[in-house]
């Protein structure tokens, strides 16, 4: 593809009031999924390095803060669909062997989140997909997904993916139903409005917003998937959601989900994978 494009030569415009029908399993209106973020970061790149105290508070997601999230999505029995940072496989294998026996996919999620793919070269971006997905496979599981760290990309990225056998990408905040983009990869609806990173910075929301947030969203996706089809996805960092004082009210907003009939609780390929089904008849 020729550099640079506009959106349109990524995919069509559809306004949602004329998308085809979709039906989720069981005749569910909504289809949520739930991305624990889990990342490593370089404490030596981080500004003014080391930077002690902001290393330290993203490893208590990894040492402390995705046990406690891990709790609360099993008990609502809900696998999480994991933005993996590679590097978290070799760092701290404890955390993927527990992600494995709850049934959570592994997203691509580069190498680790220090490093963005914005301003990369083709053939480092190419080695950091393919390692990336490497890495997932030696977990027993196929990369099928893709979430750029920080959501960035550059003019390549999409093609590089569909090369590296992704099928889907959660870059792209512009949807709440998925959608086909025109190299053959599927666009699936992420958040950064509710997503505990940009949330939890200043100017940070306080926790009980974040949960009323939770609530309201579903809500009206819900009324509107007695029409047609929605999915809602919720963005969460075991750093941040995984505080003891921000836990609960998670807790809380998915039990206010779970509490609904007509919810799917799936991974991003489960729902893009029935979506493309759709598309294809």
């Amino acid at each position: 593809m020729n550099e640079p494009y506009n959106p349109f030569d990524l995919f069509a415009y559809r306004a949602i009031v004329d998308a085809p029908r979709v039906t989720w399993p069981g005749g569910a209106r909504i289809a949520v999924w739930v991305i624990p973020n889990i990342e490593h970061f370089h404490m030596e790149l981080f500004a003014n390095a080391p930077d002690v105290r902001n290393y330290s508070r993203r490893d208590y997601g990894n040492r402390v803060g995705i046990w406690r999230l891990m709790e609360v999505l099993a008990r609502h029995k809900i696998r999480g669909t994991v933005a993996l940072n590679a590097e978290v496989i070799t760092h701290y294998p404890r955390i993927i062997e527990a992600a494995i026996g709850l049934g959570w996919e592994f997203m691509g999620h580069g190498l680790t989140n220090s490093t963005a793919l914005t301003g990369m070269d083709a053939a480092t971006e190419r080695a950091t997909i393919l390692a990336t997905r490497d890495a997932i496979i030696g977990t027993g599981q196929k990369m099928h997904g893709w979430l750029g760290p920080g959501l960035t990309e550059t003019w390549r990225t999409l093609d590089l993916l569909a090369e590296a056998g992704a099928t889907y990408v959660a870059d792209w905040i512009n949807d709440d139903l998925p959608y086909r983009m025109r190299n053959g990869l599927h666009a699936i609806p992420y958040s950064i409005e509710l997503n505990d990173m940009p949330l939890f910075v200043n100017p940070s929301i306080s926790i009980a917003d974040f949960e009323r947030r939770m609530i309201d969203a579903f809500d009206v996706l819900y009324d509107e998937g007695e029409h047609n089809g929605r999915v809602l996805g919720i963005a969460l960092h075991p750093f941040l959601i995984g505080s003891p004082h921000r836990i609960r009210y998670l807790d809380r907003a998915l039990a206010h989900m779970a509490s609904h009939e007509g919810v799917w609780f799936a991974t991003g390929a489960e729902i893009i994978a029935h979506y493309a089904t759709l598309a294809a008849t």
